[in-house]
């Protein structure tokens, strides 16, 4: 059983211990044998279990309404720790509609988000391109207003739910000025005339992904977020919003790594004894615990501040999801030594998670750019206290 000790943090109001108590009952109802071979039906499938079971809602916020970021961590944090494909369903969800909960008309809001948060139709993000990943000022996709329309063209990349969405939010360049200036956002059915699945990506820890191809795709203005010129913003305070969350995420999988860690060096026998009374074994499960509630106060933190009303949490976002996903990595390699032989046979849960905790270093930010984002924070904190 995960260490739940953490709720009574401050952090955290009752509806959030609540949320997290059912979600774990529901969990373990739902989640026990998720069926990991064909992955675009099965995230099908958790999207409409989700949605059913009502954990959807809290992945887009109506008219009058707010996300609740701890309450998206919790989600994904308990969801990551009983299955990571669950977790990524989940999260697609909040990701690929979240620019429609921030930044949507009321009419946009009206058409999707029932959709999305009731598990009835996949959502997808569009932003990362061949030639930009981190980099987005430099995204290269077009969008030329033609009369009542927009006509997209170019490429995106490694976009998940690629190929199994049912509406993208897609990031393009309409030219109100150079670089991040000059970007926006639509939300483009997945039937739209000109745009096409490009290719399948296949990973080491099997997840729907795709190259999206955009060929005089034609957008009514109606799909447009936002304001022209605003589309920038707009993915930095969706990715702002989420990349917490990416953060807990991680913290569920090094807290079932460190889980199943105890229960190996527990039961398994050295020379007579639990491996447990080990004391190099010792060493290893202290900083294991150590590094998961080092993240886990990162992660609530950054969610706590969030909610709490502030505009921006670029600077505790990025500590959360640097410190999460590397120390997950750490947790998860050491429950894979602690297991021998059996943490690197296919099947075994601390071999699944070890595939599974690579890709967060790398997608919504990688490490290092983390790492340029929390400096040049503390820089412009230095200087403007000066």
């Amino acid at each position: 059983m995960a260490d739940r000790t953490f709720l009574q943090w401050p952090f955290f109001d009752d509806r959030h211990r609540m949320l997290a108590a059912d979600l774990d009952d529901w969990a373990r109802a739902h989640l026990g044998a998720v069926d990991h071979g064909d992955v675009d039906a099965t995230c099908r499938a958790l999207v409409a279990d989700l949605g059913a079971g009502g954990w959807l809602t809290h992945t887009g916020a109506g008219e009058g309404e707010r996300l609740d970021v701890r309450a998206l961590c919790l989600i994904r944090e308990t969801l990551a720790r009983h299955d990571g494909l669950a977790d990524f369903a989940f999260a697609m969800q909040g990701l690929g509609s979240g620019a429609i909960s921030l930044f949507g008309t009321p009419e946009q809001k009206a058409t999707w988000l029932p959709l999305t948060r009731g598990g009835k139709a996949l959502a997808a993000f569009a932003l990362t391109e061949p030639q930009s990943g981190s980099d987005v000022a430099a995204l290269a996709t077009t969008a030329v207003e033609d009369g009542d329309f927009f006509v997209l063209n170019g490429e995106k990349t490694w976009i998940s739910n690629g190929g199994i969405a049912d509406l993208y939010t897609v990031f393009a360049r309409t030219g109100e000025g150079p670089g991040a200036k000059g970007l926006s956002a639509f939300v483009v059915p997945a039937d739209t005339a000109g745009l096409e699945v490009a290719e399948r990506l296949e990973v080491i820890a099997p997840h729907p992904l795709a190259r999206l191809r955009f060929a005089d795709c034609r957008v009514p203005k109606s799909a447009l977020l936002g304001s022209r010129g605003s589309g920038f913003r707009i993915a930095m305070s969706v990715l702002d919003v989420f990349r917490a969350t990416v953060a807990a995420a991680a913290l569920g999988f090094a807290r079932r790594a460190l889980d199943e860690a105890l229960a190996r060096v527990s039961t398994r026998q050295v020379q007579g004894a639990p491996l447990f009374d080990l004391q190099m074994v010792q060493g290893h499960i202290a900083d294991m615990a150590l590094e998961v509630d080092a993240a886990a106060l990162l992660v609530y933190r950054a969610a706590w501040t969030k909610d709490s009303g502030a505009a921006r949490v670029t600077r505790e976002a990025a500590m959360a999801k640097l410190f999460s996903t590397e120390a997950a990595q750490d947790v998860i390699d050491r429950a894979v030594q602690l297991h021998g032989g059996d943490g690197v046979k296919s099947g075994e849960v601390v071999e699944r998670l070890y595939r599974e905790i690579r890709a967060l270093r790398i997608y919504e930010g990688a490490s290092d750019v983390q790492r340029v984002v929390i400096a040049r924070q503390a820089m412009a904190a230095r200087q403007g206290g000066m």
